[in-house]
């Protein structure tokens, strides 16, 4: 067993622990390896996931989940509490849900600077953005770095230099977009040789699907994957705003919340203010106790008004 799985296992038991004993609720672990706790005919439900990325932190998705814990050890409504088996998207997890609630409230740490930019601990969800990722093949010829005159030459990537920075200015374009090169394959990879191939993986998104079609026109690729941005419940994004205020945010990274909207499901996000400098997907990863304090508060109230 690696030592993740190893990581993963004690917080699943000791979640499970705390969702049967303190919090009163029948746990189970379905079809898809969900650890769920319910609370009589339970049509509102919280939670996040536990795992994470290698060499993550302590707070993305397992915040979500500890924090449906307490709000459940304070109110008397029926509720469901889940710990997702894997993030969003990944085998089994949110995707491999059987049992359907009819409200989904999310708590999540941030994972960017915007919160602590604006100097505000809690921001709501409007919508989360969609994902459209794919590859690019540049094809040149392979000669001497040393003997090859540089007129002439067809350098796969000098080819894909370039398309890098067109990707970077068709999002600077669109406002609201992103888009990303994230790796680079160079073949065949030898300081004294020219390039004769290069693929390069692209990442682009944005927070509708009208922009996102933009974003990949103007890039001019084929998605291998497409997902639709989703939007959060109007009326459970108003009833956080009477607690949090503004601002409202798109989150650029996508959740479990992203997945059961697509279902169906009425779902809202609540972000907690991210601290050192934002980060997160690294150990470093962090929230102030009085951020996820005053988080705690509001996730309990709000799902106390939709499970009463």
């Amino acid at each position: 067993m690696t030592a993740s799985a190893t990581r993963r296992g004690g917080r699943g038991a000791r979640a499970r622990r705390r969702l049967d004993a303190r919090a009163g609720l029948d746990v189970e672990v379905d079809a898809a390896g969900n650890l769920i706790g319910t609370r009589g005919e339970a049509r509102v439900w919280t939670g996040s996931h536990l795992d994470t990325v290698p060499n993550g932190g302590r707070y993305d998705g397992v915040l979500g989940v500890l924090a449906g814990i307490e709000a459940a050890e304070r109110i008397d409504v029926p509720l469901g509490v889940v710990a997702f088996r894997d993030e969003e998207r990944g085998f089994g997890g949110s995707l491999g849900l059987v049992r359907k609630p009819e409200v989904y409230l999310e708590l999540h740490i941030e994972q960017g600077p915007v919160l602590l930019r604006a100097g505000r601990p809690l921001g709501v969800v409007s919508a989360i953005v969609g994902l459209a990722r794919g590859e690019v093949t540049f094809e040149g010829a392979a000669g001497h770095a040393g003997t090859t005159p540089m007129e002439g030459r067809n350098d796969a990537l000098v080819a894909a230099a370039e398309f890098v920075v067109k990707v970077r200015d068709a999002a600077h374009s669109i406002p609201g977009t992103v888009a990303t090169v994230g790796e680079l394959t160079v073949s065949p990879g030898a300081a004294n040789v020219i390039p004769d191939r290069v693929t390069m993986s692209i990442d682009a998104r944005a927070p509708d699907r009208e922009r996102l079609d933009a974003l990949v026109a103007a890039i001019g690729f084929m998605p291998q994957l497409y997902t639709e941005p989703a939007q959060m419940d109007d009326e459970v994004r108003a009833v956080l705003r009477e607690h949090v205020g503004g601002p409202e945010l798109v989150s650029g990274a996508g959740h479990d919340a992203s997945v059961l909207a697509h279902r169906g499901v009425r779902c809202g996000m609540l972000f907690v203010r991210s601290g050192a400098g934002g980060i997160s997907h690294s150990p470093d990863e962090f929230s102030e106790p009085p951020d996820i304090a005053l988080a705690v508060d509001v996730l309990a109230t709000t799902l106390a008004r939709f499970g009463g």
